[in-house]
């Protein structure tokens, strides 16, 4: 098993967390972002995934792209531990929690966007900075409302026991602390983050532990 990954990548790091919940073995390679113009863009790269985007897992020659796509096919195919609640209810509830932060938070801050925004458009590192933190705080308030206001909720997003929910979750609060975002109004969504970080996998997978950070 092979994992194109950057340490700074937050659906890569979903991925990280999501095997190490599995406790499976695999090959890092390093896909560096901004080094080289993109090391994304190169053609071998490229080939593997054509929308030049990390991370990609090689399952033995079974190629898959998508964080989410990835972390389910894990789930699916390494079933223990579950990562999705047996109930439909509860599934669909994780999922939502997942694609809140997947959909509605993320594609609207991705090193694509951000760069877009800077280099496109013109916007000053202020307003771009600005953008990120509207986006991060206010979508995060939206987890928090689902969070705080669900009795399913326990020491993590769903129930007592790691989730999908959580392997999202974990990654865009990393990245809302390098951005400075304000995080003093998402209480659960931080106490839920601290309580995943105490366990070992969502430790190993944090970007600072990676073998291409920086």
């Amino acid at each position: 098993m092979k994992l194109f990954s950057y340490f700074r990548s937050s659906a890569s790091f979903r991925v990280r967390i999501a095997l190490a919940l599995k406790g499976l073995d695999y090959e890092y390679a390093a896909v560096h972002l901004v080094k080289e113009g993109g090391q994304q863009f190169a053609a071998g790269f490229k080939a593997l995934n054509p929308a030049a985007l990390v991370p990609v897992l090689d399952d033995d020659g079974t190629v898959l792209t998508q964080s989410l796509a990835i972390v389910e096919y894990l789930d699916e195919t390494r079933p223990q531990p579950p990562l999705l609640p047996a109930d439909a209810a509860g599934r669909a509830r994780v999922r939502a929690l997942a694609l809140a932060v997947a959909c509605e938070i993320h594609p609207l801050n991705n090193l694509r966007v951000l760069g877009y925004l800077s280099k496109t458009l013109g916007v000053s590192d202020e307003q771009k900075n600005a953008w990120y933190r509207h986006w991060v705080e206010t979508g995060l308030a939206t987890v928090e409302a689902m969070l705080a206001g669900d009795p399913r909720t326990g020491a993590f997003c769903h129930g007592d026991a790691p989730t999908l929910a959580d392997i999202f979750l974990v990654p865009q609060i990393f990245n809302a602390q390098r951005f400075a975002c304000r995080l003093d109004h998402v209480p659960t969504v931080m106490r839920i983050h601290e309580r995943c970080l105490a366990l070992p996998a969502f430790a190993a997978a944090v970007p600072a532990g990676q073998p291409d950070a920086e």
